[in-house]
């Protein structure tokens, strides 16, 4: 059986859960199939991958700044991927920037398509703010992809809902659950070792840590208006990436501005850590916050919980899997308006409920302790890799047999 596997993210190039689920994905299926990586980005030496694709450039040269050039320069590199796919039985594209070429391939190569998918277009509205009449192009892309699969991978009961509703033409038979994993070797409890004392972080500080990509989808607004609310002795360490739209900036710089007045400070780390850094962060932490108001699945908190962080999670997607509410952490109920771009329908009593659970874990040790081994059992039991690859070539086979 070939297989080939169609991603946007793949390392060193990884920024999301996505691309974090595809690397580590990709190590165990190829100890049981045949698989080649088809990624976006520069040349790799990685033996597993290829081809890796660059946009063409005449795009960018006509559209200049306007955002519909990525787009565009998606479905350019989705092309040149068809043209290097070759003879396969499997393409598995992850998101809508390979669904595509995943597309594509089962049309013109005749190769079966399973699609995974970590995120719905029409629940994110707020990527129009970034593609701007591209996000029309995905949600197309997306939809057509997904009706014409020969099987979808949800991360998660939530997320199958969630495709089942916004595309009713789909067969339910052909959406899996199958969740994310994480490395229990590498996302392990770790001791202090002071590298990231660089950042200004305290280790003689109680710390409460977020670990999200500053867009609306992740939260982290609530999480920075709850920051005055929070034990005012308590470090709060921002890891975060670069900013979807100029105007979240503005938003979060400006929340910033007011959190840093704290007590207790507040930790801003722009730059990407390596794992056994943040697994470092996660062990430090009395707890991980996660205020997403969309999560498929929440991978974030998989990995915080491996180090035996305690989780205060949004009650929403698949965070509701992962998270036991006053086992392995506290979920805060949110109730989001129906219409885009879906935020809180009370976002003072969501904010404050963030930081009166955070301050709970902090008011009370004995409790997070008993957490913190509860957090790391959970996640050896459910989230193991080799299982999850098991669970995949189980469907390929069973798709090729159909």
């Amino acid at each position: 059986m070939k297989v080939a596997l169609l991603t946007k993210e793949y390392p060193p190039e990884v920024y999301g859960g996505a691309g974090v689920h595809v690397s580590e994905l990709s190590k165990e299926l190829a100890k049981l199939t045949d698989i080649d990586i088809h990624c976006f980005g520069r040349p790799r030496s990685d033996a597993l991958v290829k081809g890796s694709y660059q946009p063409w450039d005449e795009i960018r040269s006509i559209l200049g700044g306007d955002p519909l050039a990525i787009a565009l320069e998606t479905m350019s590199v989705d092309l040149a991927m068809l043209a290097n796919i070759g003879k396969v039985d499997i393409c598995h594209s992850h998101t809508w920037y390979t669904n595509f070429a995943g597309y594509l391939a089962r049309r013109s190569l005749g190769a079966k398509h399973i699609a995974t998918s970590h995120s719905l277009e029409p629940l994110r509205p707020w990527k129009r703010d970034q593609l701007g009449s591209g996000y029309d192009l995905s949600l197309w892309i997306e939809k057509t992809a997904l009706l014409d699969a020969d099987a979808v991978i949800a991360v998660s009961s939530a997320m199958k809902q969630d495709i089942l509703s916004c595309y009713e033409d789909i067969n339910p038979e052909k959406v899996r659950v199958i969740y994310n994993g994480v490395d229990t070797d590498k996302w392990r409890p770790r001791p202090w070792s002071g590298t990231l004392e660089r950042f200004g972080i305290n280790p003689n500080k109680r710390l409460i840590t977020f670990l999200g990509r500053v867009t609306k989808q992740k939260g982290l607004s609530y999480l920075l208006k709850a920051a005055p609310m929070i034990d005012q002795s308590t470090q709060i360490v921002i890891c975060a990436g670069q900013p979807d739209t100029k105007e979240i900036r503005d938003e979060v710089r400006s929340l910033v501005d007011i959190a840093s007045g704290r007590d207790g400070g507040l930790v801003v780390i722009e730059q990407v850590l390596e794992v056994n850094e943040l697994a470092e962060l996660f062990t430090q932490a009395v707890c991980l916050v996660c205020p997403s108001i969309y999560e498929p699945f929440g991978l974030v908190n998989v990995e915080a919980m491996a180090c035996s962080a305690p989780v205060v999670a949004s009650e929403v997607g698949g965070i509701k899997e992962i998270v036991s509410d006053g086992e392995t952490g506290y979920l805060i109920p949110v109730r989001l308006k129906e219409d885009p771009p879906f935020e809180p329908i009370d976002e003072d009593k969501f904010v404050n409920d963030i930081a009166e659970r955070v301050n709970f874990l902090l008011d009370n040790p004995q409790i997070a302790q008993q957490m913190r081994s509860k957090a790391r059992t959970a996640v050896e039991e459910k989230f193991s890799w080799k299982e999850i690859a098991k669970k995949t070539t189980t469907l390929y086979e069973e798709i090729l047999r159909s």
